[in-house]
């Protein structure tokens, strides 16, 4: 066997912190071959990102590593800037995990996959930006000419991404270091980015590190892979055999963790209880809502506004006790059409009627605060969404003095407590504040908040998103105990489409701020009839690399389209589309296709 292209012995990275010293990674030991893909997987501060900054001598200011890394034979461990300066970019690329953070903000795309181009190849400027455009086709930017002259913030997410890579293997490097490349990203643009990187292997021989707490990106992706725990490695081995065959609890215990698109119904997961719709209370009845936001065209004087309809014309029905998954890419209107029934955002027109009586969209001042008893929600950032300054007791206590302004201290602190032992956080806690506490038990917190006075909705708005899959699992088992002991119906929004499944009783599925499909659950994921639901279930990794490696693909061509442009409502009904922007268009019809089963006019795939 040829000699390893990285090979890394006894690494240690520790921090220098006010609290003492950090040991971050211990002694972790790895080699990675060429045209092999080797995943990282283990929960967030487990030291996955550092040990590789630590590789490319990216640490911050108070970290020293000790060990050796030796890259194509280069040892890198203690080298000089100048020799990792040229590493950096022409023999290792880095994609990293947030990309509006790793990109020049005031430098045009183009101009950074240029400088990349100049720096390493030391070839001329118009060269440079013919081979800038060929990297941005290559990672299928559509109108690549073009976004050459935009900046970061104009670009998507998923865009972004894909500059990332362009700009990590413009020089072709041997090697590319993916820290979380995927983590932020909808399932459609996933997978189109794990196709790039696929190709890259398959056609350049490039090798791949692949960071990732996502078990179905790493069974889709990887040869082989290092479980990693508190720093060190607990398991390591071929793909199939850690998934088929592992040893150590830990990568059991994040293996059974993972929510599964095929599985809802697992052993030893709590099962969601059966609820006969047809008998039960309409809770919230929303009627044809539409909220426009007016975007200013260009400058000057004569500048024009045009209507972003980030909700247009939704209707739906939510009945006592139940579930409504809400899923959709990002910009699709999930947390903007959840708002609009709150009342957190005026909505242009429709209707929402409460329990049958109430038209929330014209109750206003004391009433509507009132009736916020009854509806809660919460967020997707639970540090950002609670005050840094007050203990989390006194956050949890927030609604219920508002709501019930006359109870005595004592009983609220007695409730806050009890609250606080059904989502499992210790009464001990009341006075420590938010940054005393873990992703985890934050979004605990946020979720007593919103229960405390007992409503009889609440919005879970990505509240699952940003944590580990064994803290995420923690929470939707605690969303489902609370339901069936309070009762209450919940609308849970996510772009995770087998948290949704495992979580929801019917499923509904927007396409830039319009239905295009609605049905109970086993119907949408068994028998998807719109082609965006099909691409959308296509494209979720399962942890499972022999079925991963079989499924057919779906997929969706290029991005979501600007919801400013009137055609991108007709995507998938183009025989009906008038060729014009900004033309009136044709609205497609939500039509029952089976007993409770809605689908969107759709063209013929």
């Amino acid at each position: 066997m040829s000699e390893p292209i990285l090979q890394v012995r006894d690494l240690h990275v520790r921090f220098n912190t006010p609290d003492g010293i950090v040991h971050a990674v211990k002694g972790a030991t790895f080699d990675i071959a060429k045209g092999e893909v080797v995943g990282v997987v283990g929960e967030s501060g487990s030291g996955k990102s550092q040990m590789f900054m630590a590789t490319i001598g990216l640490l911050a200011s108070n970290g020293e590593a000790t060990g050796s890394v030796r890259f194509k034979g280069q040892e890198l461990i203690g080298a000089k800037q100048s020799d990792l300066l040229k590493i950096r970019g022409s023999g290792i690329g880095v994609i990293f995990q947030d990309p509006l953070t790793s990109l020049t903000p005031h430098m045009k795309i183009g101009q950074q996959i240029v400088e990349i181009l100049t720096v390493h190849k030391k070839i001329g400027r118009q060269e440079a930006q013919r081979r800038a455009l060929d990297m941005l086709e290559l990672v299928r930017i559509p109108e690549a000419r073009r976004r050459m002259g935009q900046y970061p913030h104009e670009l998507s997410g998923g865009m972004r991404q894909r500059v990332m890579i362009a700009i990590a293997t413009a020089c072709g490097p041997d090697m590319l270091i993916a820290d979380e490349p995927t983590t932020a990203l909808d399932v459609t643009v996933q997978a189109q980015v794990l196709e790039i990187m696929r190709d890259l292997t398959r056609e350049l021989g490039t090798s791949i590190a692949l960071v990732s707490h996502d078990m179905g990106v790493i069974a889709s992706m990887c040869d082989r892979v290092q479980v990693m725990r508190y720093g060190e490695f607990v398991e390591a081995g071929p793909v199939d055999e850690i998934f088929y065959a592992p040893h150590h609890d830990y990568t059991k215990m994040l293996l059974d963790a993972v929510p599964r698109l095929d599985q809802p119904d697992r052993p030893g997961h709590p099962r969601l209880p059966a609820v006969n719709l047809a008998g039960r209370e309409t809770l919230l009845k929303v009627d044809d809502v539409k909220v426009h936001f007016p975007i200013r065209m260009g400058g000057g004087l004569f500048a024009k506004t045009k209507p972003l309809k980030a909700v247009n014309g939704v209707s739906f029905q939510l009945k006592k006790g139940e579930t409504l998954g809400i899923v959709g890419e990002s910009g699709c209107g999930k947390s903007t059409l959840a708002r609009a029934v709150l009342q957190l955002v005026e909505p242009r027109e429709g209707s929402v009627v409460w329990l049958g009586q109430k038209e929330l969209m014209t109750t206003r001042g004391a009433e509507m605060r009132r009736m916020r008893k009854e509806m809660q929600i919460v967020f997707q950032d639970p540090l950002a969404s609670l005050d840094p300054r007050m203990p989390i007791g006194a956050s949890i206590a927030e609604p219920l003095k508002t709501q019930e302004p006359g109870l005595p201290a004592a009983e609220v602190r007695s409730r806050v407590k009890d609250m606080m032992l059904k989502v499992g956080l210790d009464p001990a806690w009341i006075n420590r504040y938010p940054h005393e506490f873990s992703g985890g038990q934050n979004q605990r917190v946020g979720i007593a908040r919103a229960m405390i006075v007992r409503p009889q909705l609440v919005v879970c708005d990505e509240a699952v998103s940003a944590l580990d899959v064994s803290i995420q699992r923690q929470i939707v088992d605690l969303l489902m105990k609370l339901q069936a002991e309070f009762g209450m119906s919940l609308m849970f929004i996510s772009h995770d489409l087998a948290v949704v499944r495992q979580i929801s009783h019917r499923i509904m599925v927007l396409y830039l701020g319009r239905i295009v499909e609605l049905a109970d659950r086993e119907a949408i994921y068994e028998r998807p009839l719109h082609p965006y639901t099909r691409a959308l279930i296509s494209a979720v990794p399962l942890p499972d690399p022999k079925l991963e490696r079989a499924k057919p693909r779906a997929k969706l061509q290029g991005d979501l389209p600007s919801p400013l442009d009137t055609r991108a409502s007709l995507t998938f009904l183009k025989s009906k589309a008038i060729n014009d922007p900004d033309a009136e268009q044709y609205v497609p019809m939500l039509i029952e296709a089976e007993p409770g089963h809605f689908v969107a006019e759709h063209d013929p795939v």
